[in-house]
């Protein structure tokens, strides 16, 4: 598939979880910084978004640890992320 096609369907799957905070979350994320990965940070984008909504919810809040294996830039950035903006 190519990156063009890949990122549709991350797009889509990112916006799409089953609960909205999920949504906001993981697809404001992708908004903000899929122009600037690689395949590498792509496919680990795509490895997350088979962990569960309230698991990624928790690491990015700081509610619960971070595993290991999510640790890193990726995670860093998740958890800076100002998903609220008022206009």
């Amino acid at each position: 598939m190519d990156r063009d096609t890949g990122l549709k369907r991350l797009r889509f799957r990112a916006h799409h979880r089953g609960t909205k905070e999920a949504d906001l979350l993981l697809g404001g994320f992708f908004e903000a910084h899929h122009d600037r990965w690689d395949a590498a940070a792509i496919a680990l984008f795509e490895a997350l978004l088979e962990e569960q909504d309230a698991d990624i919810l928790g690491w990015a809040m700081g509610a619960i640890e971070v595993p290991e294996r999510w640790q890193g830039a990726m995670m860093s950035a998740l958890q800076r992320l100002d998903y609220v903006r008022q206009p």
